[in-house]
């Protein structure tokens, strides 16, 4: 369980706000693997988690999970946050509209995270009721007030966009105020003769299948996998617009831990090589591994990665042939054949 995860629970441990008792329902945004509720913590939990690997090992810890918050009335909030201050006050907006005036709402962080920033802004909005520093982090807790004006100040600081008025994106996806550089890297070097049936591995918010779909005149259909719940359904509405007559599935899938079922012709992707703050190329390298099975027999990867990123052993393990076509001053364009 990471620092994160105990200082939320820490208020209820130090006894500066009482216990949820039987019978009350608590909604849990950003839920991750792992936490541990105190001890005579009654309510019922609803954890809230659109990363596909944590849903999963949620899931597997046997709680009822769900990609997004549903229903209102809650009568207590948890919002744990993370990197991306956007999406933690879009949460913490949630949370507001989905609790009933007078519910209780915890939020906690690490430092390294900004929740000191984070509580500052929300104390700007609303009377904050305690903190306490704990774990290298801080937990802080309010009550919703009545209407949802904080709700309102804060999605309306943090919009969806329309990045370059194509492509549908909002706060807490990768990248989501620009084209990564290197998906338009790999993008502009995609050959026009890719055909039949494709996939967009680690597909984020839409841009590479768009690309394809733009490129390609012979494509029998896209298949997008991604592991970021908002990111997929997002993708799927700018693949709705940009290619109306081009047959789209959409995956909310863990391509590290579950193995597609379909087989493709051609395979497009800019794998992720972190999950937390640190490098892990390992996770790119399983993902490589997935496309391998996934491909036909002569079926093409083509994947962008960073420079220094050692990718080429594994391609040369799960491929018959394998070739750099392109590389700048940050990234490299590599071909692989099934």
């Amino acid at each position: 369980m990471r620092d994160a995860l105990k200082t939320l629970f820490y208020p209820f441990e130090a006894d500066a706000v009482p216990l949820p008792r039987k019978g009350t329902r608590a909604l849990f945004l950003g839920a991750e693997p792992g936490f541990r509720l105190p001890a005579g913590f009654e309510a019922e939990l609803f954890p809230v988690q659109g990363f596909r690997p944590d849903f999963r090992l949620l899931q597997a810890s046997g709680h009822t999970v769900t990609p997004e918050a549903e229903g209102v009335g809650y009568d207590l909030a948890f919002v744990l946050a993370g990197r991306h201050r956007g999406l933690n006050e879009l949460r913490i907006a949630d949370a507001v509209e989905r609790t009933g005036e007078g519910g209780l709402i915890v939020v906690a962080g690490g430092k390294e995270d900004g929740i000191a920033s984070l509580r500052k802004r929300v104390g700007e909005l609303v009377a904050i009721d305690g903190h306490l520093p704990k774990y290298h982090g801080i937990a802080f807790w309010f009550r919703r007030p009545a209407g949802e004006a904080i709700a309102t100040v804060l999605r309306a600081a943090n919009p969806s966009l329309m990045v370059e008025d194509r492509y549908e994106t909002a706060p807490g996806m990768f990248s989501y105020d620009r084209v990564d550089a290197g998906s338009r890297f790999l993008a502009e070097h995609l050959p026009i003769d890719i055909k039949g049936r494709v996939a967009d591995f680690c597909a984020g918010w839409g841009f590479l299948s768009a690309a394809l779909a733009e490129r390609c005149s012979n494509l029998a259909g896209i298949d997008l996998y991604e592991a970021d719940y908002p990111s997929v359904q997002a993708a799927g509405r700018t693949l709705a617009r940009l290619a109306p007559g081009l047959p789209v599935r959409l995956f909310w899938h863990d391509l590290a831990g579950e193995p597609p079922s379909e087989r493709y012709d051609a395979i497009v992707m800019n794998p992720p090589f972190h999950r937390g703050r640190a490098a892990e190329p390992e996770l790119g390298a399983a993902i490589i591994r997935a496309a391998a099975k996934a491909l036909k027999p002569g079926g093409r990867l083509f994947m962008v990665a960073n420079r220094q990123l050692p990718y080429e052993p594994v391609l040369a393990g799960a491929f018959s042939s394998h070739a750099e076509v392109a590389r700048n001053d940050a990234f490299k364009v590599l071909l692989a054949r099934r």
